[in-house]
């Protein structure tokens, strides 16, 4: 697993909380917050934006992803998660797809329970996106040689 200092992983961890006040949930009332750490520094916020067609949601996770890459940013360290629940809560299916598109498979994804406190540092769990997504399908496979 890639390590992050400490002092990103809490910037990290703030952004990540920060974001969730731009959650647009009038739906399921879930608010979610992502935050991107750019392999040159910068941060990147993302928050979950619903629709009344729900098929037209994109999470938190996917909003950071496609702000970063819509700009030029396609490198990533690492990304933390944060929701109003009080244990940590993993990205969706297709977020976890999203992501494994974007970053290394041992790039680590923090998981942050409402009300982290980052004095006690405790309760944020952290994953890779291999952890998330084992065996999966990503870019490289499109290069595979195929039989006949």
């Amino acid at each position: 697993m890639t390590t992050i200092s400490s002092p990103d992983r809490e910037r990290l961890i703030r952004a990540a909380i920060e974001a969730k006040n731009g959650a647009y949930s009038p739906y399921s009332k879930f608010r979610v917050g992502a935050a991107l750490l750019t392999a040159d520094g910068q941060i990147i916020k993302g928050a979950n934006v619903e629709n009344a067609s729900y098929g037209g949601t994109i999470c938190a996770e996917r909003t950071a992803i496609v702000k970063a890459v819509s700009d030029g940013t396609r490198s990533f360290i690492a990304l933390a998660v944060n929701t109003d629940v009080a244990q940590p809560i993993s990205p969706c299916g297709i977020c976890r797809q999203v992501i494994r598109e974007f970053c290394a498979l041992e790039m680590p994804i923090l998981l942050v329970p409402a009300g982290h406190d980052s004095a006690l540092s405790v309760g944020v769990l952290e994953r890779t996106v291999e952890d998330l997504l084992p065996l999966s399908f990503g870019p490289a496979d499109l290069e595979l040689p195929r039989p006949g």
